[in-house]
């Protein structure tokens, strides 16, 4: 009974982590927005800008202050719970898909032999330890100065992707190198932007005048959410796209991925105050292009074939599916993990082996993630006889 409710609390936990995230994301570049649309106040020396907008029907007025009103109105809305349940949302979902099933998914044995408990606590600490790291940063000379800043905070990050697609699968790398960011945005808001907008407000409350500076370091984290928006967007994604974390230099491929979407986010934030840098357009493309020539280097070349005319799978292909493979794609799975075939692909069947071949091939063979975690230790000379078994190789 509880392995049939598991998908569903995870089929929760994804649709709450999607939805606040939008919401999160979306006031995140809404407010970079006005900030690079706000228009001159005359006779206003306390307001830094305004904006007039339409939208649905109505007409909106939006002003902003240079530290804050003489007097604060009765009813003040705070952007924070968005950011606070994305982070909630994807830390449950983290621990019921990738602690919960360590050894599935989030243990390679090919790389580092750990137990689930080592695993998580690794995971753990490079959660708490790129949050100390950044702030640190920002708190030094070197946050003062955004291009350095930004070039050292992106050395980190990839520093970190190299790292932990040496240690855990590289499914589970990808998504714990955007956790760390994501845990980055989230610290940001809970632990200099949301407090610092605190004491300006107790400071008017007390009829004193607010530390300019306040601001000034929330507008600074703020910012830096805006530019990590895309490529955790990447990370979180990214486990639908074996080519890209399954290549021999995945994480490389992430980086460089990762700056192609920063260079759009940049586009964009100078659009909005109306200047058209369309160089980093065409920057963010010749990125992408070069992200797929790396994701295509292989661990192994891939010598062409064509695939195998036969009725029925070989001998020595099927007891490597018996002891590889069917545990989890069978009609009703063994491992505890699953109660149904992942993708619904039943390989006691061979129709359904000869009709997936290429799949098979591309997710065991080439880019080496399956099994999941490497849990049954399948060696490289078990994947060589499967691809062997299941295509003709031509010279």
């Amino acid at each position: 009974m509880l392995a049939e409710l598991v998908p569903w609390l995870e089929l929760a936990l994804r649709w709450i982590h999607v939805l606040t995230a939008i919401a999160w994301i979306g006031a995140s570049f809404y407010f970079i927005w006005l900030d690079g649309n706000l228009r001159p106040t005359k006779g206003e020396t306390a307001v830094a800008g305004e904006l007039w907008a339409v939208h649905g029907g109505g007409f909106y007025h939006n002003q902003k202050y240079l530290v804050a009103p003489t007097k604060l109105p009765p009813d003040l809305h705070w952007f924070k719970y968005e950011a606070y349940f994305t982070w909630i949302s994807g830390f449950l979902l983290l621990a019921v898909m990738y602690y919960a099933g360590a050894s599935i998914f989030l243990i390679d044995q090919a790389k580092v032999a750990l137990t689930p408990a080592q695993a998580i606590a690794i995971s753990l600490a490079f959660l708490a330890g790129g949050w100390i790291v950044y702030d640190i940063l920002c708190r030094s000379s070197l946050g003062q100065k955004t291009s350095i800043f930004a070039l050292i905070w992106f050395g980190v990050l990839t520093a970190a992707a190299y790292a932990l697609t040496r240690i855990f699968s590289d499914r589970a790398a990808f998504l714990q190198v955007g956790a760390i960011i994501g845990t980055a945005m989230t610290a940001n808001v809970f632990f200099v932007i949301i407090p610092n907008q605190k004491k300006v407000v107790a400071s008017m409350l007390n009829n004193r005048i607010p530390d300019a500076r306040l601001g000034i370091q929330a507008k600074q984290r703020s910012l830096h959410n805006n530019y990590m928006t895309l490529p955790v967007i990447l990370c979180m994604i990214s486990n639908h796209f074996p080519m890209l974390f399954g290549s021999a230099l995945n994480w490389l491929a992430l980086s460089i991925l990762s700056a192609a979407a920063i260079s759009i986010r940049h586009f964009f934030n100078l659009r909005h105050k109306g200047k058209y840098e369309w160089w980093l357009i065409a920057f963010s493309v010749v990125l992408f292009v070069i992200a797929i020539i790396v994701a295509n280097r292989r661990n192994e070349p891939a010598a062409p074939h064509s695939m195998v005319s036969m009725a029925t799978v070989s001998p020595r292909v099927r007891t490597l599916l018996n002891k590889h493979c069917v545990m989890c794609h069978s009609a009703k799975p063994i491992h505890e993990g699953f109660s149904a075939p992942p993708a619904g692909l039943d390989f006691t069947r061979d129709d359904v082996v000869l009709a997936n071949t290429p799949r098979i091939i591309s997710q065991a063979v080439k880019l080496k993630i399956m099994p999941l975690g490497n849990e049954t230790k399948m060696t490289e000379a078990d994947r060589a006889t499967l691809g062997a078994g299941l295509s003709n190789r031509t010279k």
